[in-house]
Order: structure tokens, then sequence, then C-alpha cells
């Protein structure tokens, strides 16, 4: 499945079954572009774990390491765990992910909305005027951490040499941190570019970080919910949420969640 460019393998594990066959080595291979189905990450649908939801989401980067959250992959796994729930579009689905309930809703037009966990640790200005950057540096963590710089223009950037930067910066140490550059293209409406931890490459979209760039762009500039975002594959989202002060409830983020292709590979 794809969420507007993040694309990613989409399996089955309600029975466990693939549990003892799903370690670092072979979802690597799986997301390998060359060598295997290729994709960003790989999303498992588990059974619920009594937290809330009606199942779970596990989401592995390419490098197989497990992590927290991904906003393009929970739209995805929304459309994917519905059909396999055989659930009622007209009714929200709850699940439950390592960042905590993330709840997905279905639009008329096929688009989703997932209602995230609420951002924490927002810090601003954690890198004044970087060298390498060239610009200020800010972090908030949506589901999973994400440094924010905003440009003049991401036409000519090096995302992928400032984004490795980003990502294994002391200020972000241990766990490092994905990394996004954003453009203002008019009050209300942001490009990104997105460098992602794991994936260690830029991505055509990741879903958390542009939560983060719109959400620290609430800050610095006062623009009001909802905010669009562009994003270098192509497509435009809109994150919502609700503001008071530094701190966002609410946060919503809706966009396409499309089956690209189903089969099956020999693992």
């Amino acid at each position: 499945m794809t969420g507007a460019g993040n694309d990613f393998v989409m399996v089955d594990n309600r029975d466990e079954s693939l549990s003892s066959v799903l370690d670092k080595e072979t979802i690597e291979a799986l997301c390998d572009r060359r060598f295997g189905i290729g994709a960003d990450g790989l999303i498992a649908v588990e059974s619920s774990q009594g937290k809330g939801g009606a199942v779970r989401m596990r989401y592995y980067n390419s490098d197989g390491g497990e992590a927290e959250m991904c906003g393009n992959g929970a739209r995805c796994f929304g459309n994917f765990a519905a059909a396999l729930l055989r659930h009622d579009r007209t009714k929200p689905l709850p699940f439950e992910t390592m960042a905590g309930i993330v709840t997905a809703s279905f639009r008329e037009d096929g688009n989703v909305t997932v209602n995230l966990t609420e951002p924490h640790s927002l810090q601003l200005f954690v890198l004044n005027a970087d060298h390498v950057v060239g610009t200020d540096v800010h972090f908030l963590n949506t589901g999973v951490p994400h440094a924010v710089a905003f440009l003049d223009s991401l036409e000519d950037a090096d995302i992928v040499n400032m984004g490795a930067y980003l990502r294994y910066h002391d200020s972000f140490s241990p766990k490092g941190t994905n990394a996004n550059f954003a453009e203002v293209l008019s009050p209300r409406h942001i490009a990104i570019r997105t460098y992602e931890r794991g994936v260690e490459d830029e991505t055509l979209a990741c879903g958390t970080g542009m939560t983060a760039s719109a959400l620290i762009h609430a800050v610095l500039t006062d623009a009001p919910s909802p905010i669009k975002v562009d994003v270098a594959g192509g497509d435009t989202l809109e994150v919502g949420f609700t503001r008071t002060g530094d701190h966002f409830t609410n946060v919503t983020l809706t966009g396409p969640a499309d089956l690209v292709f189903e089969g099956d590979i020999e693992v």
C-alpha cells in the first residue's frame, strides 16, 4: 500500500503465524527494492492487546527496526485492517500502536483521517542558525521524534546529507531523529521533504513528519488549523489540530491510503 508515496508491505498476523519469521533480516529483505518487494517499511496487523483498539499495529522501518508509529502507515493500516475486519466504514476504527491509541476515519472521497496521539517534547531553536543546515532547527515528537528546519526553498536542498547530519546529531541522541525540511508557501500551506530514520534516506512522504512540521509552523507563525502540506510524492495532505499555546490536542492527518498490489512471497 502507499500513503502519498510512502509505501509499505502489509501483512495479516492476527494469528501470529508470521511472528517467528518476521525478524530484522527478513523484514529488511522484503523491503529491499531490488531483491524483495520494495517498501519504506513493513506493517503487521496483530490482535488487540486489550488496550482499547480493535487490532494492533506493528510498524517496522525498511532496516528491520521497529518504530513507535507512522502517520502515513497508520492511514494505510486503517484501510487494510478495515477490509480484514469487514469494518463498517461509516464508523471510526481505533487501533493500538506503541505510541498509544490511533483512530482511523474513512471519508467518502476515499481519503483516510487518522486521529494521532498528542505530540510532546516541543523544543524551539534546538540548534540556532546551524552551520550545516543554514538555519534554525526545531524539534517535536508526534509519536516518533522529528527535527524541523524551514528553508527559503526546497528545490535544490541537499536533503540526504543535511538529513543524515541531523539524524545522528548529538542534540537528538541516543535514539536519533527524523529530519524534515519545510518551505512556507502561504500562511496555511507548507511543503516538506523528509529524511527518515530507519530508512536512512529521503522518502516521498512522512505522515508524522508533515504533522510535526505543520504544528511547529503553527507555533512560529500563529497559523490556524488546518494546514495543508505538499509532499515530495506530489500529494497534498491536511493537518488539523486544536492549539492552546504550545500544546496541541485533536491532531489529525488526512490523505490517501491506496492498495497498489497484492500477492504471495516465500520467506
